[in-house]
């Protein structure tokens, strides 16, 4: 009886025991197959898949960070975060803008929120180095003369006043909210969609306070031109969505009727769809627009030798 209570009493203990390592196994395989699509750095968990959509507004958060630096500062990431730089080359051509105290003061908050944005998604994934930047005058002479299909003389000079700069850096958040846009409704992590949303809330901020300081001001002629503010702004929004393909997604500051608010106004202080609703894009047509040259695989205008990361890299290499 005792002989048979022990083998008894053995037998459940090694069924016991088997079970357990059975259930350790399924538990190891469940979590290595979980592994395999996150990505871990600086101990958060990214899906892969939302990786490259969360490096890729780099490109554009490292143009923003270095122009509203350079033009309240004088310098750029170099002196104020050379870690975030990763080793990238230093911008072409970006100086000190000739600002008055209140926009000196705002372009400075918006430098230093950018430095933050940089710091945010490398806390996040990895990322990678600054892109070559050209951020010359030069630069934006170009975009300003396509956009109005001539030559302005004399060339259009960003960091030459106020109102240069303001429509200078018209060019950038905007761009920016749009990929932001795009880009959520593609992504699965919370800590992803986290992200995005908080990015995207402070870019359409500053793009905001940008236009609303334009629209004040949208009367008024950008000497020596002739030209005003708001058919400035009308000019870069359609070279936009020119350079896009992808129809209508950027406004000036006043528009038809029929295009504003409920289709019932022309004012325009922010853009939006007949639902005022912000407009989405793609990385491509993020690039074909930095670019200046309508095609994603084409690289220039401020972005020389292309944008860094997978996305832009694969699309110079298809080229």
């Amino acid at each position: 009886m005792a002989i048979t209570s022990f083998i008894s009493t053995a037998s459940a203990t090694s069924s016991t025991a088997s079970m357990a390592l059975f259930s350790l196994l399924v538990l190891i395989l469940v979590l290595s197959s979980n592994c395999m699509d996150l990505e871990s750095s600086h101990g958060r968990q990214v899906p892969r898949g939302d990786v490259d959509l969360l490096e890729f507004p780099l490109n554009l958060e490292y143009f923003e960070a270095e122009l509203f630096l350079y033009a309240s500062l004088g310098y750029g990431l170099d002196k104020v975060a050379p870690n975030l730089a990763m080793g990238g080359p230093s911008p072409v051509g970006a100086r000190a803008a000739n600002l008055g105290p209140l926009l000196k003061d705002i372009i400075l908050q918006f430098a230093l929120q950018e430095v933050g944005h940089l710091k945010a998604i490398k806390k996040t994934v990895k990322g990678f180095p600054r892109p070559l930047l050209n951020l010359s005058a030069a630069s934006f002479a170009t975009v300003m003369d396509k956009a109005f299909g001539y030559t302005l003389k004399p060339p259009f000079d960003p960091y030459a006043n106020d109102i240069n700069f303001l429509l200078a850096s018209y060019l950038v958040p905007y761009v920016g909210l749009t990929g932001y846009v795009g880009a959520n409704p593609k992504l699965h992590g919370a800590v992803s969609k986290r992200l995005v949303a908080g990015l995207l809330g402070v870019e359409s901020g500053q793009d905001a306070v940008i236009r609303a300081l334009l629209y004040e001001r949208k009367a008024w002629d950008v000497k020596p031109y002739g030209i005003t503010v708001v058919e400035f702004t009308n000019r870069m929004s359609e070279f936009r969505n020119k350079l896009g393909h992808d129809g209508l997604k950027d406004e000036g500051l006043i528009v038809p009727p029929n295009l504003g608010a409920e289709g019932k106004i022309k004012g325009n202080v922010l853009a939006g769809d007949k639902y005022s609703v912000a407009y989405d894009r793609t990385p491509e047509e993020i690039l074909r627009i930095v670019y200046g040259s309508g095609d994603e695989s084409v690289p220039g205008g401020f972005y020389p030798k292309g944008g860094n990361g997978r996305i832009a890299r694969s699309h110079l290499r298809s080229a």
